[in-house]
């Protein structure tokens, strides 16, 4: 019985409880048409976005194209996958702890099948807002471009987590902001991957900040 609530019972509860709280925000898109660009090119994006923000993107993104994202493999990513499953949502699980390799192939094959995929840069457990290699090297093998996804709620609980994990609260204001997209060339040293690297990761550091400042207008 136990086993069952863990794998029905809670997971039903726990979409309920996202719909119910997404369905009552109210969501601003910026740069729209940079991702629409890219869909008229016929490629895919790779979403990229920190850990942090990624609860308040389940009630935009599934809802417009067909998703994949990675979940680990741990109890946690287990209730987690079969949530973001009863959305609709593709999942590679696997983490750079373990089965990185297996989840990486699946994500490079769902680029393939013309499915995007949102990348949690910092995730499962950090260190929080460093992107870690495995984003660049997903554009890089695909050929896909990174598209920075900035997701920034006006009212949201924080919680006391790793990352500072927020959650927007009933009726608060989202910004979706996308920005330029990246592409990653085919051959890099180390060098230049390190550089590449670190200059999305700056990069995305500074949109979030511009981002946030605008609640403060």
């Amino acid at each position: 019985m136990k086993r069952f609530i863990y794998r029905n019972i809670l997971p039903s509860l726990g979409l309920f409880f996202i719909r119910a709280l997404s369905a009552t925000y109210r969501i601003r898109v910026i740069n729209e048409e940079i991702e629409k660009a890219i869909y008229e090119r016929g490629e895919v994006p790779i979403y990229c976005s920190w850990h942090q923000r990624f609860f308040s993107g389940f009630g935009f993104f599934p809802k417009r194209y067909p998703l994949a994202i990675m979940v680990s493999k741990s109890k946690d990513g287990d209730f987690g996958s079969r949530i973001v499953e009863k959305m609709g949502v593709h999942t590679a699980r696997g983490s750079s702890s373990k089965g990185g390799r297996e989840a990486f192939e699946d994500l490079e094959r769902f680029l393939k099948q013309g499915i995007p995929v949102g990348h949690i840069v910092d995730g499962p457990r950090g260190p929080a807002m460093q992107i870690k290699p495995g984003l660049i090297k997903l554009a890089q093998h695909s050929g896909m471009p990174i598209l920075p996804a900035i997701i920034s709620p006006e009212r949201k609980w924080i919680f006391n987590s790793w990352d500072r994990f927020m959650i927007p609260k009933l009726f608060s204001r989202i910004i979706i902001r996308f920005d330029r997209e990246i592409y990653v060339p085919p051959d890099l040293d180390q060098s230049s991957f390190e550089a590449l690297r670190r200059n999305v990761e700056e990069r995305l550091s500074h949109l979030y900040q511009i981002t946030d400042a605008l609640w403060e207008k």
